[in-house]
């Protein structure tokens, strides 16, 4: 399969893919096209229709792995517009738990908001030194929407993750380490190639051995991702139309602290 695509790279190394968030000029932040690109490539290599035997995901340069969602893009969004977006970013998020793929995050840089969901929803992942991550949506009057309440308490416990997600503080690579977010920290220039050599050991071995255990662990914490999932697009969703949204948005576009009334 050789379509081309906007706002991502696919390289395959031998049996390893490596997708690349291409948006380096907004941090690797998703647009819509982004989310619809990297749904379309998940769903293909569910169907079979793409192959690999594992695959590895990072961004573009070393300042950010992924902001989240462009909320310049957002900005001034009407509630319809939103919703509509946001469908695509579910089907992605669908997508991604779905992969019978081992999927590796080589977090090269800052994961903020929907960042941090997508190295939540590998497999793994490994971290270069300077790398930040943070759920940040409670800072713009949302909350995480690709699954970030479900993902996250799985991987640091449940008292951790409200303090992420409620405060939206960042941490850095030493504490995502610490916290069990990210597996290993790297330097910056061997992340790649560390990543490449665990990537190409899982490739190594018996395929079908490699799905049917990846698909019997995930049983073990992830059998009601998908309807944990549905709560919380259910609070998500009644956060769209609210003034807390628009204020947030607003502030964040004018570069000024979101002023959120009592609701």
């Amino acid at each position: 399969m050789n379509k081309q695509f906007e706002t991502i790279l696919i390289k395959n190394e031998g049996h390893v893919a490596w997708i690349r968030l291409n948006r380096p000029e907004v941090a690797n932040a998703f647009n819509t096209l982004m989310a619809e690109e990297l749904r379309d490539v998940f769903q293909a290599f569910i169907s079979g229709t793409r192959q690999a035997r594992c695959i590895v995901l990072t961004g573009t340069g070393e300042r950010a792995f992924c902001a989240g969602g462009d909320l310049k893009q957002r900005n001034n969004m009407t509630n319809e517009a939103w919703f509509t977006q946001h469908v695509v970013f579910e089907d992605l998020a669908r997508a991604l738990m779905d992969c019978p793929i081992p999927l590796i995050g080589a977090i090269n840089g800052a994961a903020y908001g929907g960042g941090t969901e997508l190295t939540l929803a590998c497999d793994f992942a490994y971290a270069a030194q300077h790398a930040r991550v943070a759920l940040t949506e409670t800072t713009l009057g949302i909350i995480p929407g690709m699954g970030g309440t479900q993902y996250l308490p799985r991987a640091v416990g449940i008292r951790r993750a409200k303090e992420v997600i409620l405060s939206g503080r960042p941490f850095d690579a030493e504490q995502a380490l610490q916290w069990g977010l990210v597996n290993q920290v790297c330097a910056p220039a061997e992340l790649e190639d560390t990543v490449q050599k665990v990537a190409t050991k899982i490739a190594s071995n018996g395929p079908m051995a490699v799905r049917a255990a990846l698909r019997a662990i995930n049983h073990a914490e992830f059998s009601t991702i998908k309807e944990d999932y549905e709560v919380e697009l259910s609070a998500y969703n009644e956060l769209i139309p609210t003034a807390d949204r628009h204020e947030g948005i607003h502030a964040f576009n004018e570069k000024r602290k979101a002023i959120f009334k009592d609701g």
